[in-house]
């Protein structure tokens, strides 16, 4: 049972090619009713079956502690689609049930620091990602680890901010839901951080990843650059927990943070979303920053 279950999960990390193959055969089908049709139905009602099982197999068992760790970056920064807010906070399908996005939003009175555009609803209709702060801000491990996987080479993308950018966002995040999930990660990094848990570091800057998969890191080593890679509206980092090295098959894990908001009180969890906040870069009684067990829930 365990083997077949496990195979049907390798499967359905493929399912996403059986839904254009499907829509393909009723496109091109002529003869109404025919066999190429009720193909074409069948290969996307698999492919619904396929994606509603591997979401649900994602779904973390139980409770489970938040995993204390350092802020992957520094400066004041912003949370959105965090644990902070909601769980899951994204979905549970790629591990990405605890998953947040951080945001680099330098204080409006420090001058040497980039200030994002403005939003806008309609014109421009995107911009260049070298436009945001959050573009090329280094980002260092934040504690000790070996590499399990790395993904590059695709392109930093125009943003998608706009009304008709967003509308644009969600119908290419459909279609890159649909492949395999570097596509939706975007350049990102698999770090293995002990104990069966993985971080995941995803948006990255193309041609920025500074290490390869078996090398061992330490904590503050630069990994790579923020950027807009894959399904992604704006620069920013995305970040993770999981239970194991493969986004398409591994459950979320959630975690904490030391932090201090913009009122100058400290706090363990993660934020809710669209709080400003500056790490703390040290946890007290762990050697370096090391990663311990929180000992207050996240959010």
């Amino acid at each position: 049972m365990t083997r077949a279950r496990g195979l049907l999960a390798v499967l359905a990390k493929r399912h996403g090619l059986l839904f254009p193959a499907g829509a393909l055969c009723i496109l091109v089908n002529g003869r109404g009713f025919g066999p190429l049709w009720f193909t074409g139905v069948a290969l996307v009602a698999v492919n619904l079956v396929l994606g509603a099982f591997l979401t649900f197999r994602q779904r973390p068992k139980g409770e489970r502690e938040p995993v204390l760790l350092p802020v992957s970056l520094t400066g004041r920064l912003m949370a959105v689609n965090g644990p902070g807010t909601k769980v899951p906070s994204h979905t549970h399908g790629n591990a990405q049930t605890y998953a947040v996005d951080l945001l680099f939003t330098p204080a409006e009175d420090d001058d040497s620091a980039q200030a994002a555009p403005p939003s806008a609803r309609f014109r421009p209709l995107a911009r260049r990602p070298d436009a945001y702060p959050t573009f090329g801000t280094p980002l260092p491990a934040p504690v000790d680890g070996t590499v399990v996987a790395v993904s590059e080479g695709q392109r930093d993308h125009l943003t998608r901010t706009s009304l008709p950018g967003m509308v644009y966002l969600y119908l290419e995040g459909y279609v890159r839901g649909a492949g395999h999930p570097r596509r939706v990660f975007g350049n990102h990094v698999v770090l293995d951080v002990g104990d069966g848990v993985h971080a995941v570091f995803a948006h990255l800057r193309r041609d920025s990843v500074r290490v390869s998969a078996g090398d061992r890191v330490t904590a503050g080593q630069q990994l790579a650059e923020c950027g807009n890679s894959g399904n992604s509206s704006e620069p920013h980092l995305h970040f993770q927990l999981m239970d194991g090295p493969d986004l398409a098959l591994a459950r979320g894990v959630p975690f904490a943070w030391r932090y201090r908001d913009d009122d100058g009180a400290e706090h363990v969890g993660v934020p809710e979303d669209f709080t400003h906040f500056t790490p703390v870069p040290e946890v007290p009684g762990t050697e370096d920053g090391a990663r311990r067990e929180a000992d207050e829930p996240a959010g």
